[in-house]
């Protein structure tokens, strides 16, 4: 054992430069801290913990023993020795109480009187071996995953790392062990009973939208609602905003079927963009998979956010409007070893998390630090629990899943037989749900673009590029645009797939905004502080000639032309459209296509551009547009394109066209192309309607022409009728 004048030099981040740093942190020891009551060490009768139950997880008020109310807490925390259970009262005062009932790796008490609004944390201990991948370190407050609801955002200063940041041998500095309380530092969970009144959501009545007649709308919680004149200055940029009629009445306008909402799961700020004035505005950063971010609640934080969120939701169903939330579960706000310790991290670094086989690093297919082990039964458990969580009491109607082939590898490989799809595809709740992939990550056979089973849909960025190439003059020939345009059976068309599992974008929240697209080619991210290092430089934009804003008419006529063409072609492409808020109203972002960290004017929808009738116009086509794809189910297809006669008087369901106005041939696919034709029949379309009758519809011909000056000719249908 090393001496006390040892032990106390590595707590202070002292250590003798003859002391090998193995032996130093072996020295270490994982004290049970004494119960403390008030911030000051407990002498008095012990806090009243009865044994409780260890399920369900989390913090639950409810009627325990006796009639007595409270809350039991719940706590898996596997290969810990000791779990305490800290509450805070309004000043900041700290009560201890040790969970000492421990059931298959679960901590679990029942506290009395323990009601709504009170706020707390776990303090977890076990030994500090960071070489084996151990982490525990009771000095740091911890977040319980369970917790619904969160008061207070993370800062990020030292006391908040388990480790000691500034030591100055750095490829040793996560070893070091921190022994500052980080519990002034950090949000505390909330209990929660929410004000939402079964009367209340009793009503709600979910949309229900068939996939093949969806039409998705990705927005921003704050950027949405933070500028729009009509909704009352103080509900602006949050939960209440959103279901305020003001922002309903544009989004039932426009004529969308669901809003894909960006994370809405509790999130924290990177260190970095902190220290620079900036902060998460995108959210992709979660570390609280039941709470809805308290960032963006108007009512409070104290448990009040639920039920703001709640009624958020019924107000949009009533609308007729889904909800989707993107979520991530790849990864967590704790980064890697040198992050800080919030929540899983000192509960069971290695249970929750993947390590390489140097234990004190960290595997990284998400480039975000961390990823969640989800092979592991208990990290499973915590996803699945979350979205059915998000789904029974909070309503949402789907979830597009944030670099999901990282959820989708089992121990190394993409595996689509993991056992985390095995686990959607059996459970009764969640495989009736909108389920949506972002099909990759940034490891090694990431990129799973058609692989996903049967019951989920993807982001399709093929359909992405092949769009933009062709707008912008680049695509080598018309093959690949062919197959996007009809639904990419040459993805989708296998295992009982369909057209919808295509979701068709040209623009995301990850990129440039539509107008940015046809504006500029290079990016412009110098606000985000990284010297426009960050971001991607494969754009494939053209800015029509000139970079950025411009007076030239002639230029700004051009950008406007192309703006149509792309919405319009997004808009009739078969598959499920997915446009991005504020995209039809001419946003900008002043050429940032990382715009992450921007939670300003650069991010925000300038709703003051409605007063331009320009953009006003390209507002009113892109709704006559979502129009004109619900009214004809030729656009909205529910099974591929066959290419063959169906008919005597032989019109194939799928025909193209050349410029000539005649039928392409296999040597017109491979030659260069500005121009395509492309035939829908509505005749014999595949399906029934609700009473069993043929599905019928009119007849379409889109010509899309790239290049100013290249003649196009509509030629008759041989059955001598006109196009549509």
């Amino acid at each position: 054992m090393s001496s006390a004048a040892e032990q106390e030099a590595v707590q202070e981040g002292r250590v003798d430069d003859g002391v090998p740093m193995e032996r130093v942190v072996e020295a270490v020891p994982s004290p049970r801290a004494a119960p403390v009551l008030n911030g000051a060490p407990h002498t008095g009768p012990p806090v009243p913990v009865w044994p409780g139950t260890p399920m369900p997880l989390g913090a639950r008020f409810r009627v325990g023993p006796d009639g007595v109310a409270g809350t039991n807490f719940a706590l898996w925390a596997g290969g810990a020795e000791a779990v305490e259970l800290c509450l805070f009262d309004a000043e900041g005062a700290e009560t201890r109480a040790p969970l000492t009932e421990l059931t298959h790796e679960i901590w679990h008490g029942f506290l009395p009187h323990v009601m709504p609004g009170q706020r707390y944390g776990f303090r977890v201990h076990g030994r500090w071996d960071p070489w084996t991948g151990a982490r525990w370190n009771p000095a740091k407050l911890l977040l319980d995953p369970y917790a619904r609801a969160v008061d207070g955002e993370f800062g990020l200063p030292p006391e908040v790392y388990a480790h000691v940041r500034d030591w100055p041998q750095q490829q040793v500095a996560d070893t070091v062990r921190d022994d500052r309380d980080s519990a002034p530092h950090v949000p505390k969970g909330v209990v929660v009973h929410d004000d939402t009144t079964d009367d209340e959501w009793m009503d709600d009545r979910r949309p229900k939208t068939p996939w093949a007649d969806s039409v998705i709308y990705e927005l921003h919680v704050g950027g949405f609602t933070k500028l729009h004149p009509g909704i009352p200055e103080e509900l602006r940029g949050t939960y209440a905003g959103l279901a305020h009629p003001a922002a309903i009445e544009h989004l039932v306008k426009l004529g969308v079927t669901a809003v894909e909402l960006l994370p809405v799961h509790q999130f924290a700020h990177e260190d970095h963009l902190l220290r620079k004035g900036l902060k998460n505005y995108w959210g992709y950063n979660s570390i609280g998979y039941f709470a809805p971010h308290a960032g963006y609640a108007a009512t409070g934080t104290a448990g009040q956010q639920v039920g703001e969120f709640k009624r958020m939701v019924r107000a949009l169903h009533e609308a007729g409007i889904e909800v989707i939330l993107d979520v991530v579960y790849n990864h967590t706000a704790e980064a890697g070893e040198l992050g800080p310790m919030l929540s899983l991290k000192g509960i069971d670094n290695r249970g929750y998390y993947r390590l390489q086989s140097d234990a004190r690093r960290y595997t990284d297919y998400t480039g975000c630090g961390n990823t969640l082990h989800v092979v592991q039964p208990h990290v499973l458990r915590l996803i699945t629990d979350s979205l059915r969580y998000w789904v029974t009491e909070m309503g949402v109607d789907g979830f597009r899943f944030d670099l999901a082939a990282a959820l989708a590898r089992s121990m190394h490989d993409v595996d689509m037989l993991s056992p985390f799809l095995a686990v959607i595809a059996q459970d009764p709740v969640l495989r009736r749900v909108k389920l949506i992939a972002e099909p990759w990550d940034v490891g090694s056979g990431g990129y799973q673009v058609g692989a996903f089973p049967p019951l989920w849909t993807e982001w399709n960025d093929r359909y992405r590029n092949a769009v933009r190439d062709f707008w912008r003059g680049a695509l080598p020939d018309v093959r690949d645009l062919g197959y996007r345009l009809s639904g990419s059976s040459d993805l989708y068309a296998w295992g009982g797939r369909r057209p919808y599992a295509s979701v068709n974008f040209v623009t995301a929240h990850d990129g440039y905004t539509l107008r940015d697209l046809v504006s500029y080619e290079r990016k412009h991210n110098e606000a985000n502080g990284e010297g426009n290092r960050d971001g991607t430089d494969d754009n494939r934009s053209w800015n029509c000639g000139v970079e950025g804003e411009t007076d030239d008419e002639r230029v700004k006529a051009l950008r406007r032309r192309q703006l149509r063409n792309l919405l319009t072609t997004l808009l009739l492409s078969t598959g499920v459209p997915m446009l991005v808020a504020g995209d039809e109203l001419g946003r900008t972002q002043r050429g940032s296509n990382n715009a992450y960290c921007q939670d300003n004017e650069i991010s925000w929808v300038d709703w003051g551009l409605r007063e331009d009738p320009g953009w006003a116009a390209l507002t009113d086509l892109t709704a006559r547009l979502i129009d004109l794809r619900h009214r004809h189910p030729v656009l909205r297809r529910r099974a591929f394109f066959s290419g063959r006669a169906h008919s005597a008087d032989g019109i194939r369901d799928l025909a193209w066209f050349t410029a000539r106005g005649t039928e392409m041939t296999e040597r017109d696919w491979y030659a260069p192309a500005a121009t395509l034709g492309m035939y829908l029949s509505g005749r014999d379309i595949p399906g029934r309607d609700e009473r069993g009758a043929p599905i019928v519809d009119d007849s379409f011909l889109a010509a899309r022409v790239a290049h100013q000056g290249v003649p196009a000719r509509l030629r008759r249908a041989r059955s001598g009728a006109g196009w549509c």
